[in-house]
C-alpha cells in the first residue's frame, strides 16, 4: 500500500535558539501539534550581534517578519576589513552582486523577540529542560534528571553547537572545538562614522577587532553597534586577570575610532566570551530524528552564516513535510538538500579560518597582500559575493531569491537606506507554496 503524506504530527524541538523558534513557528503554523525543551531555567537570547544575509531575510519574509526586522535592524552595504596601517584586506560590496540585496545587522536581543513573538501560544516551552539522548526510534528523548519525554512523532536536535542529540543520529565524521573564540558586548552606535558597514581591523592573522552596526532591540531605541575581540579560548582567563588597562590601550593603538566608543567598558565582566565548533555528522537525520541549525552544521563564525542556515534548515524541513509521502521520507530529503548548500560553507569556513585567526604570521601576511586583489578579480569577487550573501549553492550553483523579494528590499532601500517600515501591502505579498530553492 503507498504511504500517506504525514498529517499532524506531535513534534519535539529540543533548545530554543534561531533554528528551534523558527522551526516551531512554521511547524505549528502548518497544524502540527509543537513542544520545545529548552535547557536554559529561562528563555533569552545568547550573543551580542548578527548579520543576517539575503537568504536568512528571504526566510523572514516567507514567515511575515521580513517588516518588523527591517524595522530594528541596520541595512549593512559594504564589509571591509584593513590593517592598522591602512593596508585594505577585504572590500566586498552587495551592490556588486546585485544593487537590490544587502545585510542586516541585528541585535541577538531584538531577533529572538521577534520570533519569539511569532510562536503560536499553542507551542509548549518547557524550561530548565536538559535533553542528553534520543531513543533509537527518533520517538523519546530522555533528560539529565532521568525523566523521558514522548512518544513524540518527530524529534528535531536544534541544541546548537555543543548538541548532545548529535551523536544519536550516528558517530560524528568530525566534531571539535576551535582553539579561537571572542570577546564581545553592545555599544551606543553614538556618532560612528560607518553606520552601513561591518568594519574589521586585523594584526596578521592574530588579532582581530570588529563593529557591526545592529540597530534597535523592542523596548531599547538606542542604536548600538556589535563589538568582537578575537582570543584564543586558552588566553580568556589571563586576559581576564590581566585587567581593561592594558587591553585599552592596545585597541587605542591599534583603532583610536573604535576605542573612544569603550568608553562605558569598565569591567572585565562586560564582555561575554564566545568560542566555536567544527562539527561534521555523518548523517543529519535517523528514523524520527532530525537535526537542525548548529546542531547539524556547526562552523567557525568567519563566513557568518550560522543564522542564516538555520533558518533555512527551518523552511526546507517545513516543506519536505508539506511534499514527501512519509515523516522519514521527508527527513532525507531534507537533509539532502540542506546539505548541498551548507557543505561547501563549512568547506570554506575551515580553510578560512586560519587567515583571520591563528598564530601563522607567514600565512596572515600573504592574506594582507592578496586577499583584497584576489576580490577584485571579476569571477572571484562574483564568488566571494555569492559565500557572503548565502547564494552559493554547492560548488557551481546558486541561490535564486524570488523576484516579489527581491523587490521588497529594492523598495525599502529606496525609502530608507537604513531600513524602515514598509507598506504592509508590499511585505505581505508572499510565496506561501515557494517549494525549495531553483539552482540555476
Amino acid at each position: 500500500m503507498p504511504e500517506q503524506k504525514p498529517g499532524r504530527l506531535h513534534i519535539a524541538i529540543v533548545g530554543y535558539g534561531t533554528a528551534g523558534q523558527a522551526a516551531a513557528i512554521l511547524l505549528s503554523r502548518d497544524g502540527h501539534r509543537v513542544e520545545v525543551f529548552e535547557r536554559s531555567p529561562s528563555l533569552g537570547p545568547v550573543g551580542a550581534g548578527v548579520l543576517l544575509q539575503p537568504v536568512g531575510l528571504r526566510v523572514l519574509w516567507e514567515m511575515g517578519l521580513l517588516e518588523i526586522a527591517l524595522d530594528h535592524g541596520r541595512r549593512v552595504d559594504r564589509l571591509f576589513g584593513e590593517t592598522p596601517a591602512g593596508l585594505p584586506v577585504m572590500d566586498m560590496r552587495y551592490a556588486n552582486l546585485d544593487p537590490r540585496i544587502y545585510g542586516l545587522g541585528m541585535q541577538r536581543g531584538a531577533l529572538f523577540s521577534i520570533l519569539a513573538a511569532a510562536v503560536n501560544d499553542e507551542v509548549q516551552v518547557h524550561c530548565a529542560r536538559r535533553i542528553i539522548s534520543c531513543s533509537e526510534d527518533g520517538r523519546r528523548i530522555e533528560d539529565d534528571a532521568g525523566c523521558s519525554h514522548g512518544p513524540f512523532d518527530l524529534v528535531l536536535g536544534a541544541d546548537g553547537s555543543t548538541s548532545l542529540l548529535r551523536v544519536s543520529a550516528g558517530p560524528p565524521k568530525l566534531d571539535r572545538p576551535y582553539p579561537w573564540g571572542a570577546l564581545w558586548c553592545l555599544l551606543d552606535e553614538s556618532d560612528w562614522a560607518f553606520p552601513h558597514e561591518l568594519r574589521q581591523r586585523y594584526v596578521r592573522a592574530r588579532k582581530m577587532i570588529g563593529l557591526l552596526p545592529v540597530g534597535t532591540r523592542p523596548g531599547d531605541p538606542t542604536p548600538r553597534l556589535s563589538f568582537f575581540w578575537s582570543l584564543p579560548t586558552a588566553r580568556f582567563e589571563a586576559w581576564s586577570s590581566a585587567g581593561l588597562a592594558p587591553w585599552l590601550d592596545e585597541i587605542r593603538a591599534l583603532w583610536p575610532e573604535a576605542h573612544g566608543l569603550l568608553d562605558g567598558i569598565a569591567d572585565a565582566a562586560q564582555l561575554s566570551r564566545a568560542s566555536y565548533r567544527d562539527a561534521i555528522p555523518r548523517r543529519w537525520q535517523r528514523n524520527r530524528l532530525a537535526l537542525i541549525g548548529d546542531a547539524a552544521h556547526a562552523m567557525s563564525p568567519q563566513l557568518g552564516q550560522g543564522v542564516n542556515m538555520a533558518l533555512l534548515d527551518a523552511l526546507a524541513l517545513r516543506d519536505a513535510l508539506r511534499e514527501a509521502s512519509s515523516v522519514e521520507a521527508a527527513l532525507a530529503g531534507y537533509e539532502q538538500i540542506r546539505r548541498r548548500h551548507v557543505r561547501a560553507y563549512q568547506f570554506w569556513s575551515r580553510w578560512l579560518t586560519p587567515l583571520f585567526q591563528s598564530d601563522l604570521d607567514t600565512i596572515g601576511a600573504l592574506r594582507d597582500l592578496a586577499f583584497h586583489r584576489l576580490g577584485r578579480l571579476w569571477g572571484m569577487r562574483g564568488l566571494m559575493l555569492r559565500v557572503l550573501s548565502g547564494t552559493q549553492l554547492g560548488w557551481l550553483g546558486k541561490v535564486v531569491l524570488p523576484e516579489p523579494f527581491l523587490a521588497v528590499l529594492e523598495h525599502a532601500g529606496r525609502a530608507d537606506p537604513a531600513g524602515s517600515r514598509l507598506d504592509s501591502s508590499v511585505v505581505s505579498n508572499r510565496r506561501e507554496n515557494h517549494g525549495q530553492f531553483p539552482a540555476s
